[in-house]
């Protein structure tokens, strides 16, 4: 109850006690000017009808302030609960496509890793091949062309060596990236739930 419903009761009953005190003086009879007639009737008892007829009109008034406020309250919760589910719908939409880029930009990255060993493992069979056919040669060769070519050969092999380790690196690095983006996929995918 508001504090405007509880003055009005307040200022009723304190009318009422009023008027239960004083009834005699209410029901005393009275000549009431109308405008166009005279009247003999209590003045007490007139005014009591007024003051409930305006009390009675500032009921209803209030009822239809509050029921137009509720009605419309209820239509403010109605559109929001509509908004609300078509924001859900598509952040929805936003994470499936979110997920599907990541599948597909997963997908790409596997597949780039794989040719990049492919790759890299083709390079260095074909220079190992390659030092091996060298080391044949540089047997057939006189002493200074041999101790040249050895070092060369040497150097070359510690190159290999480098890309090695390099492959080894680039792989690893690769499988992180794999596996971070598993990772954040799965994370992606539980958190809308």
């Amino acid at each position: 109850m508001n504090i405007r419903t509880l003055t009005v009761i307040v200022v009723l009953v304190l009318l009422g006690l009023f008027a239960g005190l004083n009834w005699p003086a209410f029901t005393a009879p009275a000549t009431l000017n109308l405008l166009f007639a005279k009247v003999q009737a209590p003045l007490g008892l007139v005014m009591l009808g007024v003051v409930l007829v305006l009390t009675l009109l500032y009921v209803l008034f209030s009822l239809g302030v509050e029921a137009s406020a509720l009605i419309e309250v209820r239509r403010y919760a109605r559109e929001l609960y509509q908004t609300r589910k078509l924001l859900e719908n598509e952040e929805e939409s936003r994470f499936l496509q979110l997920k599907g880029y990541l599948e597909a930009e997963f997908a790409r990255q596997s597949e780039a890793g794989a040719q990049l060993q492919k790759a890299l493992e083709e390079g260095l069979g074909s220079m190992g091949e390659g030092l091996e056919g060298l080391a044949r040669r540089l047997e057939a060769l006189p002493e200074q062309q041999r101790q040249a070519l050895k070092e060369e050969l040497e150097r070359l092999t510690t190159q290999i060596d480098t890309l090695k380790l390099q492959h080894r690196e680039i792989v690893q690095k690769i499988e992180a990236a794999a596996e971070r983006l598993r990772s954040q996929m799965g994370a992606a995918a539980e958190a809308p739930e």
